[in-house]
């Protein structure tokens, strides 16, 4: 009776866990594109210490990036609901484009920010883009904690 008190307690907080994930996602695609860069551009100017003109250049590079994030966001949203897998050439195809996407950001970075700024932008996206492999390590595996 023990055994299945305490595997029904289990299971009841992992599907609370699973919601309060699905909630934190859903709240954050409430955000519009211009929203989302104007955030990302404030948190970049108080990171970085940008002027103004560097604001606004930044600012419309993170709304590019973000209209592009929320067309693609809708897009995998639809193919989800036909829960069809991409074919490797698929797979091959958006890695691609995502890191072809990745080294133009770094370029235009590279030509807003002075050397100081640029290295501390590019610190803090090693950091971020480690901890998102740090993520899907955990969930793969099962284990929502890294042991290095």
């Amino acid at each position: 009776m023990k055994k299945l008190l305490v595997i029904a307690l289990a299971l009841v907080t992992i599907q609370v866990s699973a919601q309060e994930k699905r909630e934190g996602r859903e709240r954050k695609a409430d955000f519009s594109p211009e929203e989302m860069a104007q955030l990302q551009t404030k948190q970049m100017t108080l990171d970085l210490d940008l002027t103004e003109e560097q604001q606004e250049q930044v600012g419309a590079i993170n709304l590019e990036n973000a209209i592009a994030r929320k067309a693609k966001m809708e897009a995998r949203k639809s193919k989800k609901n036909t829960e069809e897998k991409p074919s490797k050439e698929e797979m091959l195809k958006m890695r691609n484009e995502r890191l072809d996407a990745q080294i133009e950001l770094k370029r235009k970075m590279k030509n807003i920010l002075n050397e100081e700024q640029y290295a501390k932008w590019e610190k803090k996206q090693d950091r971020k883009g480690h901890m998102q492999r740090k993520g899907k390590k955990g969930k793969r595996d099962g284990d929502s904690k890294d042991n290095d």
